[in-house]
């Protein structure tokens, strides 16, 4: 008998254990995985000042539950990202990634078409894996001739829609585009400074918290469904 009362509690024991577990599971906070170029990564920053950093900030001072790892690379290109990201989400297993690329590609003049298949192979990979995806969209200077402006623009509305994504439409709305734009860069004309980066962060945050939230009650339905 009294075996049996010893083996009925390992079986109690073990059965609590596993009910413990499946509620950290669900409890645990979405991880946010940002992938970017210069403009994330905090070029010519000081650490802490840019935007993904801010971002971190005001989830914190909200209490939003969320694990924000940003794993940008100055200079990176779409193509750059997409070599990177199977990686980054094994790695990382995120519920939510927010794609900020391309910027490079129009710099450097790169064909347009492989832009977006960056983006849309990119975007693909992400929700098999499980993420919501966030596209954060760039414009360029009109030097570069109209219709190649416009046709980098659309990019990021068109594979948004296509794979139901959510979109920013513009990072430096509000910035590149200001009447003072010129002094609100560094000397290269290209990154904006630190006292900039909180209105970036506004540009980015509607969209983002409304992504956050679907990959977080997205998390919360498969915990509960495991």
């Amino acid at each position: 008998m009294r075996l049996v009362s010893l083996r009925r509690r390992a079986a109690i024991a073990g059965l609590l254990a596993l009910a413990c577990a499946g509620a950290v599971r669900a409890a645990a906070a979405p991880v946010v995985l940002v992938v970017g170029d210069s403009l994330s990564a905090e070029y010519g920053l000081k650490r802490g000042s840019g935007w993904v950093a801010l971002l971190q900030q005001r989830l914190a001072q909200q209490k939003i539950a969320a694990d924000v790892i940003n794993a940008s690379i100055s200079g990176d290109t779409s193509s750059g990202g997409r070599a990177r990201l199977p990686a980054l989400l094994a790695q990382h297993k995120p519920d939510l990634v927010v794609f900020e690329l391309g910027a490079n590609d129009a710099l450097r003049g790169l064909p347009l078409a492989g832009t977006e298949d960056n983006l849309a192979q990119m975007t693909q990979a992400a929700q098999k894996a499980g993420a919501r995806v966030l596209l954060v969209g760039m414009q360029v200077p009109p030097n570069y001739g109209s219709d190649y402006a416009n046709k980098f623009s659309g990019l990021f509305p068109k594979v948004a829609k296509q794979y139901g994504t959510g979109l920013v439409p513009f990072l430096l709305q509000g910035v590149a585009d200001a009447p003072d734009a010129r002094d609100l860069f560094q000397a290269d004309g290209l990154h904006p400074l630190a006292q900039v980066h909180p209105r970036i962060l506004e540009n980015v945050w509607p969209e983002f918290r409304k992504a956050l939230a679907a990959a977080a009650k997205g998390k919360h339905v498969g915990a509960a469904g495991s």
